[in-house]
């Protein structure tokens, strides 16, 4: 079975190094092979080691953010709007991890990773299915929010009416949605996390809607 043949089998997803070099074992030189497809725009590069078939069935964003820099899950402006809670689209990827904060761009986009403690981090993730075979872990839409108010540099929310202002003005988010949150994970998840005060001011708002 030729290479062409037998790559496709891994299109949906992105390719590791040691694989390419495991399905090119025919040839003497694999990585002048790799090489030749990247220039041929057969082969994408996502960053040092890391590829993608370019085919009618190439990944979703939300899944190669996961492969490109783990562990890490797929959280704020981009969980918002994937689940509807944001009005914005959201063009680049945005992650959590706690490891090192990294930023990556190859032709799928923009990908940026911010770190967050743990054992917070742990809390409120979740596998969604994007489309058939493309899946992601993703903050639930509560924990995306909490990431949204730690992560964002100079907000310090000292009271209720500053979280009504962040919500609602800042972000926009869609109020309907907001009373279906389970305020009392996000309580729990809060004891662990940087800006506790700006978090428990923004849970209020929501509770008392």
């Amino acid at each position: 079975m030729g290479f062409e043949v037998s790559i496709q089998k891994y299109a949906e997803h992105p390719i590791p190094h040691q694989v390419l070099l495991s399905l090119l074992r025919d040839y003497k030189r694999p990585n002048d092979k790799i090489h030749s497809l990247i220039k041929e725009g057969k082969l994408i590069s996502l960053k040092k080691g890391l590829y993608v078939w370019n085919s009618n069935s190439l990944p979703e964003n939300f899944s190669i953010a996961n492969v490109l820099y783990n562990p890490s899950y797929v959280s704020l402006e981009s969980a918002l709007s994937f689940y509807g809670l944001i009005p914005e689209r959201v063009f680049s990827v945005s992650s959590m991890t706690f490891k090192t904060s990294k930023k990556f761009t190859n032709e799928f986009g923009n990908f940026e990773y911010i770190k967050i403690p743990t054992p917070y981090y742990s809390f409120g993730i979740k596998r969604i299915s994007i489309r058939d075979g493309q899946f992601s872990l993703m903050a639930m839409a509560e924990k995306a929010l909490m990431d949204k108010v730690i992560t964002t540099a100079g907000i310090i929310i000292r009271s209720e009416i500053a979280a009504h202002k962040f919500l609602f003005e800042n972000l926009r988010i869609d109020e309907d949605q907001l009373k279906s949150f389970n305020t009392k994970e996000m309580t729990s998840w809060a004891e662990f996390a940087n800006k506790k005060e700006s978090l428990l001011n923004v849970i209020k708002v929501i509770q008392n809607l």
